[in-house]
């Protein structure tokens, strides 16, 4: 595994890889920082892993392998975002994990005879062309800002109180009317107005904080 993809085109990173995180995870004893580092990225990975068609099996063990992949090249990992950031490596490196779980599973069914060739093309040749790889980076930016987003909710809703988070909770994110949040919190549809908008506020601007600290 290489520490960089040597691209020149790479997009700016939107989860906080802080780098004294990076430097931290090259101590592999670091316990706290790899748990960090997990809690932060495994849903990215996962999620990518389905998008691209691996059971959950195969994505959770796809998961695992790429955390493992880290691990073992983090210490060659130079920080350089103005050469390649860590987003893109950790795509690559996630890419080779995935296309790892296709070939077990081709294995698997090697016995089977193929009854349509046009659905047995080599997973590599598929993956190699130009459209492919567009389809891979898009998926990957996508779940990158699903993964920014959800970072943010959760670290407000450790900041405030956890009726102003039910409320938003079940107005915003469940989509339940606030005449009903209201009623089943016991609370004024005032408040629950009230908690929209502040709740809202505070994910808009730690989105912002992480955005401007990823590297």
């Amino acid at each position: 595994m290489t520490d960089r993809t040597g691209s020149d085109n790479c997009a700016e990173d939107l989860i906080p890889t802080r780098k004294s995180l990076l430097g931290r995870l090259k101590n592999w004893q670091d316990n706290e920082s790899w748990q960090d580092f997990f809690d932060t990225y495994w849903k990215l990975i996962y999620g990518f892993a389905i998008k691209r068609g691996l059971t959950h099996q195969e994505a959770e063990e796809a998961v695992q392998e790429t955390v493992l992949a880290v691990a073992k090249g983090i210490p060659r990992f130079e920080y350089d975002p103005g050469r390649c950031s860590f987003k893109t490596w950790l795509l690559t490196v996630t890419q080779s994990k995935i296309a790892n779980q296709y070939a077990k599973r081709a294995r698997g069914l090697a016995i089977i005879p193929a009854a349509d060739d046009s659905r047995t093309t080599p997973l590599m040749e598929r993956f190699s062309d130009e459209a492919a790889r567009q389809q891979w980076e898009g998926t990957w930016d996508n779940e990158w800002r699903k993964n920014l987003m959800d970072a943010a909710i959760q670290r407000v809703k450790r900041r405030v109180s956890i009726e102003q988070f039910q409320m938003f909770d079940l107005f915003v994110l469940k989509s339940w009317p606030a005449r009903d949040v209201a009623t089943t919190l016991g609370v004024t549809i005032a408040h629950v107005y009230v908690a929209k908008h502040r709740v809202a506020k505070l994910i808009k601007k730690e989105a912002v904080f992480l955005e401007e600290r990823g590297v």
